[in-house]
């Protein structure tokens, strides 16, 4: 594997030893190590500071950090977008939820200039959003601003918990229109995208099935996921409002993982093997996707 297990759990370990809430120091700080890591791999990131108003009615201030690669600037052809929230809740370090997947972003930026294709069928942003845990505010600003500037943005893709594995049966539950159509044992990665995002589905899942023991599930639902309200908790479900194609790629969280949104989602919790699978899934799907017009 070109993944490094050692790499992402470092970087979990780093950003996931305390809880990053809107407008902390500790959410800062994480900030200010994935623009470095990022930097180092050559990536040029852009700080988007925006206001939101929160589902309580709170005014927040966030930063969403925005990162092209110096040696594939972007034009004005059509664009993709990786991204994974950087925020966690109040009370959790949120290792799983979600550095697992903030780890994963910075791995595949590590190793995508390596295999970044010539010509490449789209321009390629990576975000670190902000604000997700308050109702997917950051997703929300970045999505908006794709509308308002007029750029041609063909896929969205948010890495959302991606390291909780467990081998026993029954550990996973689902939602009871669900039970008895995916697997109960929790080994598995989903893909789950909208109404549009049939082209985009098939492209990911072509990624992440070359990756030998990894089994791989897919869910597309109708109706921007209304009816399903699990299928919206992260950055995706603003691209899916505003039109754009997007998938959440999970290890299907709290129907999984017992330490979500609480003090234990901690390091030691975390399957990195899986998680050195799945990154692994999506970096290969990513050259897939740049390889071709989806």
């Amino acid at each position: 594997m070109l993944v490094d297990r050692d790499r992402l759990l470092g970087h979990v370990t780093r950003i996931a030893t305390t809880p990053r809430p809107a407008g902390s120091p500790e959410l800062s700080a994480a900030g200010e190590y994935v623009t470095e890591v990022l930097q180092n791999s050559g990536w040029i990131v852009d700080p988007e500071p925006f206001e939101a108003t929160a589902e309580t009615g709170q005014s927040l201030a966030g930063v969403n950090l925005i990162a092209r690669h110096r040696d594939h600037p972007w034009s004005n052809g059509p664009r993709f977008c990786l991204g994974a929230h950087l925020d966690s809740r109040e009370n959790s370090p949120g290792a799983d939820d979600n550095g697992s997947a903030v780890a994963a972003v910075l791995e595949i930026a590590r190793l995508l200039p390596e295999r970044w294709p010539e010509p490449s069928a789209f321009d390629l942003e990576l975000v670190a959003f902000d604000l997700e845990e308050y109702g997917m505010l950051g997703g929300r600003q970045r999505a908006e601003h794709c509308r308002r500037e007029q750029i041609d943005l063909r896929g969205m893709v948010s890495l959302e918990m991606l390291g909780y594995c467990v081998q026993a049966p029954r550990s996973q539950t689902l939602p009871r229109s669900l039970v008895g159509k995916y697997p109960d044992v929790g080994n598995w990665i989903a893909v789950i995208g909208n109404q549009n995002s049939d082209a985009l589905i098939a492209a990911f899942c072509d990624g992440l099935k070359t990756v030998p023991r990894l089994p791989v599930e897919t869910l597309q639902v109708p109706d921007n996921g209304n009816w399903l309200q699990a299928t919206r908790l992260s950055d995706h479900s603003p691209y899916w409002d505003a039109g754009y194609p997007a998938l959440m790629i999970t290890d299907t969280a709290f129907l999984r993982n017992p330490h979500y949104h609480m003090a234990t989602d901690t390091v030691d919790t975390l399957n990195f093997e899986f998680l050195t699978q799945v990154t692994e899934g999506c970096l290969e799907a990513m050259v897939r996707i740049l390889s071709r017009e989806i």
